[in-house]
């Protein structure tokens, strides 16, 4: 990504990037790490604990904020975790990140920039349950044979890119969910449900994180 990045610190003391050309952050203003927790693991992963092995898919490494909470809150199950990730986050950035500084230890510390350090389009062991493969590709041009038992759509708001919100992005992520798989995200917006719907998914609005009033989990049962 050409344009400018910003390391901002939010309400909940933990890291996040803003972008000001879109005027967006990669994580909430009102506390990164709790709204992570609260989308994508309290309201996604939990909710598979006894799929194993359980394959992941993520929209929008980013940070790689919810790649590491993943990690330390993961079940019992081996984790293939794929992220796609189209503008890669600068070294000199992910070393001001201090999620494993808020979240744990040292060895968190290293965990984590391997995660960021790690070759592209290859999948890497990075604990012996814990296997990442990161494709550094347009979010819309992804393809995969693998079934995903849960999708982690973290991509910048509808109002922002409106062209990774649509009825065939979503289809195209159905495609490739496993059925009762499950999909999680911080937008509520009612085109982005109809949209889920379309593609085959059976949505609910749940609460959502401190800010924000609701956000998204979906569950896929075929069209």
């Amino acid at each position: 990504m050409t344009e400018e990045r910003v390391l901002k610190i939010s309400e909940d003391g933990s890291a996040t990037l803003y972008v000001p050309s879109f005027d967006e952050h990669y994580h909430s203003w009102h506390g990164a790490i709790q709204e992570s927790l609260h989308i994508f693991i309290n309201a996604g992963l939990e909710q598979c604990s006894d799929t194993d092995p359980l394959t992941i898919l993520e929209v929008g490494f980013g940070t790689g904020l919810n790649a590491l909470l993943t990690l330390i809150h993961k079940p019992t199950s081996t984790i293939q975790y794929h992220s796609l990730e189209k503008y890669p986050v600068a070294s000199n950035l992910v070393s001001q990140l201090n999620y494993p500084e808020l979240l744990g230890s040292g060895q968190l510390r290293d965990l984590f920039d391997t995660m960021h350090s790690v070759e592209w389009d290859k999948a890497h062991k990075l604990t012996d349950d814990f296997y990442l493969t990161k494709h550094w590709c347009d979010f819309q041009d992804f393809r995969s044979d693998l079934k995903f038992n849960l999708i982690y759509f973290d991509a910048f708001g509808p109002d922002k890119q409106p062209e990774l919100w649509t009825e065939a992005m979503f289809a195209n992520i159905a495609s490739m969910t496993a059925p009762g798989g499950i999909l999680t995200t911080y937008s509520a917006k009612g085109s982005v449900r109809r949209a889920l719907q379309a593609a085959g998914f059976w949505v609910e609005r749940l609460p959502g994180p401190p800010g924000k009033r609701q956000m998204i989990r979906a569950t896929y049962q075929g069209v």
